[in-house]
């Protein structure tokens, strides 16, 4: 591999860069701690530096076992220097580990894997500074977080595979998919259980505007009762928790901009500036009533792990319901009926119908953009009235004062989106 020397020095410097930020995060992090340095800044930055050239000798030579021995003395080094440090008490090999990646980044920037590199090195930076959160949310999870994870891997890693890609049956079961029903369901679960997790990871110290902004991301359904239940008990609370519901109720466009960007990025195109314009109405007044509540509760609303496989399979037999029927409703009555479908539907479950218009505008169906765009609108908006339903019923008088402007605003905003999308 001929490499000119621009390029040469572009490599070196980024092996070196590479082994800077990592050295960096190390000396800050035990330089805080009073602890004795067995690497900092300079260690690793010659580390980054001594792959790089490890790895460009070899190919100069065409001898791969030269990196090979270069990787082993370092190697040898960085146990003598754990095994000196063992006899003051000192247990972990984060740092050890760190030397060896650097090194191996190094080469990793020789070979011209730049990115990967860089993309790499910041991985694994934000990993070591998040030590005290990353143990904090490993004693906060219980013994159903791990399993539905693992149940959540089975369904991806396992299920998915298995099932057969290919649409059965004439129109309008012509839809059915099992692989694409399955990915949805994994997708959509996928979503709620990363919101879970922020949660879990930034701990019970959440104000009430962040869980509302986290807990949208699981279920903004589940943030409206729970701190409409709360509004009951705790009235003078009640502006922050309409602030909370609104922030939920404006997640909910932001996930439906998601969930196109994966499944259809023409629809998002012909759809985008409506969710962009619906984010900025909820976003302004949660603004207002951020600046003007009295007071912050840091409590947060208890979430279950939004993982089971009885609910996965419930939203996957709902999809694929709202899916033939949305078709069907194409099919026997026109457009009309995609938008009967879609009010139906959203009341029950926004993602399925987002995901069946989405898969139903693809490229190659018959459903126009601007159809599905105005069906799923349509559906945001039924379920958003459901959820308004939820606080009027429920909610104490104070909390329906400020929360109704909010949702009157919402359903002003949809409807003229609906009224204007072309």
């Amino acid at each position: 591999m001929i490499v000119g020397t621009t390029d040469l020095f572009f490599r070196f410097g980024a092996a070196i860069a590479v082994g800077f930020l990592i050295g960096m995060q190390r000396e800050f992090a035990l330089g805080k701690s009073g602890r004795r340095l067995p690497a900092g800044v300079r260690t690793f930055s010659l580390y980054g530096l001594s792959g790089c050239m490890a790895a460009m000798v070899a190919e100069l030579f065409e001898v791969p076992l030269i990196f090979g021995a270069v990787l082993l003395v370092f190697g040898a080094l960085i146990v003598f220097g754990y095994s000196a440090s063992l006899s003051k008490k000192r247990v972990g090999v984060t740092t050890e580990v760190s030397a060896i990646a650097t090194i191996l980044l190094g080469a990793l920037c020789f070979l011209d894997y730049l990115l990967l590199a860089v993309a790499t090195a910041v991985a694994i930076t934000v990993i070591l500074s998040l030590k005290i959160e990353m143990h904090t949310f490993v004693r906060n999870i219980r013994r159903e977080d791990l399993y539905a994870t693992l149940k959540l891997a089975v369904i991806t890693a396992i299920v998915l595979p298995l099932l057969p890609n290919q649409n059965f049956g004439p129109p309008p079961l012509d839809v059915i998919n099992p692989f694409s029903i399955w990915l949805m369901v994994v997708f959509i679960s996928s979503i709620s259980f990363s919101g879970y997790l922020l949660i879990k990871l930034l701990g019970p110290g959440l104000g009430i505007g962040l869980t509302g902004l986290l807990g949208g991301l699981v279920s903004s359904t589940a943030v409206t009762l729970g701190f409409t239940q709360r509004s009951i008990e705790e009235e003078h609370l009640s502006k922050s928790f309409a602030l909370g519901i609104i922030v939920s109720w404006t997640v909910m466009y932001i996930r439906i901009g998601v969930i196109l960007i994966a499944v259809n990025a023409a629809l998002l195109q012909a759809l985008w500036l409506p969710l962009i314009a619906l984010t900025v109405v909820g976003l302004i007044y949660c603004l207002y009533l951020y600046f003007t509540q009295t007071s912050q509760n840091p409590e947060l609303i208890r979430f279950s792990n939004p993982f089971s496989l009885g609910p996965a399979l419930k939203f996957g037999v709902l999809y694929a319901v709202i899916l033939i029927g949305a078709k069907a409703s194409q099919v026997y009555l026109g457009d009309a009926g995609v938008y009967i479908s879609s009010l139906t539907a959203g009341l029950v479950d926004l993602s399925a119908i987002t995901l069946s218009l989405a898969r139903l505008s693809a490229a190659g169906q018959t459903l126009g953009l601007q159809i599905a765009g105005r069906g799923i609108i349509l559906a945001s908006m039924a379920n958003t009235v459901v959820k308004g339903v939820i606080v009027m019923a429920s909610g104490s008088m104070a909390l329906r004062r400020v929360v109704f402007p909010g949702l009157s605003l919402l359903m002003i905003a949809s409807l003229a989106v609906v009224f204007l999308l072309v």
